[in-house]
């Protein structure tokens, strides 16, 4: 009765999604290829189930199962919402990418569920063992999935995500193994009761440094980010959505659960964080400025969102991390519309290069309108989600105190500088092309079309009307 409770308290939405893996691993093996569109159905309703499961779970007092490897409460509860919508979204953007291999569609679902089922592990996760095995479960179909599109770029970018990840989490298990040889224990809760009772020692602060230096591979943070352009651009669009948002929310959440507790005995390690999110908010941003490919360009983008997330996720309070839950939220909606704009001037054949897009603005201005909230939310423009969440997120670091000033300074100066090919990319909209303009002819109610118009709508109305999800961000962090 026990292992029944504990998965009705903690684990419902991931035995859902444990099933919908079980159903297209058998389709996978007993199938006929003209049934190819099931699989996005069945992927569909098992991340729907998942989502709606939530609702079950138990919140208040906060619920640990499996020993105290598994946690349950709001924070946990809100993060896996967004995964689980964010995965909702994406699949519906991987239609025209699995059309085109539809002998491998149940595999594709298959491994992007096991992914997203990985995610919710990672957040659920209170012992270092139960976040290694979700984390390498998470690369493992990563790997694979970046790998899906033929081609040399997706193997060499599924080759250079695997060596990279491999150095990262090297590093992290040397930090977890020096904190298991301090306190004994890798569960985080016994962990934090003996820095309650004992005081932080050197080793101590090596071990949680190189903790977080391999959590920080999946954000795209230096030192490792050198995979994030190639890995974009070599996967299909839809994986490279995924990448952008699903594994970012997990080990931002989990970071921020570890900062809270077992990490927040050191001095040393914000100090560090916040150097390095200022340093990759520097070099994503300038990176970003030469490159002439959009998927590129927006692999830039996510690197640079993931530091300023990180800069006031490593002041950890309460104000600072419902700053980080509300900038995450609209950063979801914002980038998801990108990748689905990009998704619709793929199926238009058009080539994703920057020069591509002129004249855009005539042809397709309901198209272009929606493609430009998206950019200017991101941009931080007014009236845009991305202004608020700016604003509230570089309020959150003034209050921090006058020491971060300077870093603080630095910081709005990247995004000054990413204002610049937000913008020019909405410029070069607008230029008048001297050849005949292929017009883009999307199908109104494809998935990707909706989508960029739903998060284009979403991305105003937030930035309107911003005090009911600032309120509940800010319930979820005083809950965490």
């Amino acid at each position: 009765m026990g292992f029944i409770t504990d998965i009705f308290n903690s684990l419902l939405s991931e035995v859902c999604l444990l099933l919908t893996v079980f159903v297209l691993a058998i389709f996978s093996m007993f199938y006929n290829v003209k049934y190819h569109k099931i699989s996005k159905w069945i992927a569909l309703f098992g991340v729907s189930a998942a989502l709606v499961s939530l609702k079950f779970l138990q919140l208040e007092p906060v619920y640990y199962s499996f020993s105290e490897a598994i946690i349950s409460d709001t924070f946990t509860v809100f993060i896996k919402a967004l995964i689980l919508i964010s995965s909702f979204i994406i699949i519906l953007l991987s239609k025209k990418n699995v059309t085109k291999r539809n002998h491998k569609t149940f595999q594709f679902y298959l491994l992007l569920i096991s992914a997203v089922l990985s995610s919710l592990f990672v957040v659920s996760s209170n012992d270092f063992l139960m976040l290694t095995v979700s984390l390498e479960f998470l690369s493992f179909s990563i790997y694979f999935l970046i790998a899906y599109k033929k081609g040399y770029n997706s193997k060499e970018s599924s080759f250079k995500y695997i060596v990279t990840n491999s150095f990262s989490t090297a590093i992290y298990l040397f930090g977890v193994s020096y904190l298991y040889g301090i306190t004994s224990s890798f569960n985080f809760n016994a962990i934090n009761d003996y820095f309650m009772q004992n005081e932080p020692t050197l080793l101590y602060s090596f071990a949680i440094i190189f903790i977080s230096l391999g959590l920080l591979f999946k954000l795209a943070i230096l030192p490792f980010a050198n995979w994030v352009l190639d890995v974009y651009e070599g996967s299909a669009t839809s994986v490279a959505a995924f990448i952008a948002t699903v594994p970012k929310i997990a080990v931002l959440a989990i970071l921020a659960r570890l900062l809270c507790f077992i990490m927040g005995n050191s001095f040393e390690l914000p100090v560090i964080l916040i150097c390095l999110a200022v340093v990759t908010a520097f070099w994503a941003n300038s990176l970003a400025i030469r490159q002439k490919s959009i998927l590129r360009i927006f692999a830039c983008s996510s690197s640079a969102n993931a530091s300023y997330m990180l800069f006031a996720l490593s002041l950890m309070s309460v104000y600072n991390l419902s700053t980080v839950l509300f900038y995450l939220t609209t950063y979801i909606f914002m980038n998801l519309g990108i990748f689905a704009a990009i998704i619709v001037l793929e199926n238009s054949n058009y080539a994703l290069s920057l020069q591509s897009l002129r004249g855009l603005a005539y042809s397709n201005p309901i198209f272009t309108l929606a493609f430009a909230i998206c950019l200017f939310g991101l941009a931080g423009f007014p009236i845009t989600s991305g202004f608020i969440a700016k604003l509230y997120l570089l309020s959150a670091i003034v209050r921090s105190g006058v020491v971060f000033m300077p870093l603080l300074i630095a910081l709005v100066i990247t995004m000054v500088i990413a204002c610049y090919y937000y913008t020019k990319i909405v410029k070069t909209m607008f230029e008048k092309e001297n050849k005949n303009i292929n017009e883009i002819l999307p199908n109104r109610t494809s998935s990707p079309s909706v989508t960029l118009y739903v998060c284009a709508l979403i991305t105003v109305i937030i930035g309107i009307m911003p005090a009911m999800l600032i309120e509940l961000c800010k319930f979820v962090a005083y809950n965490l």
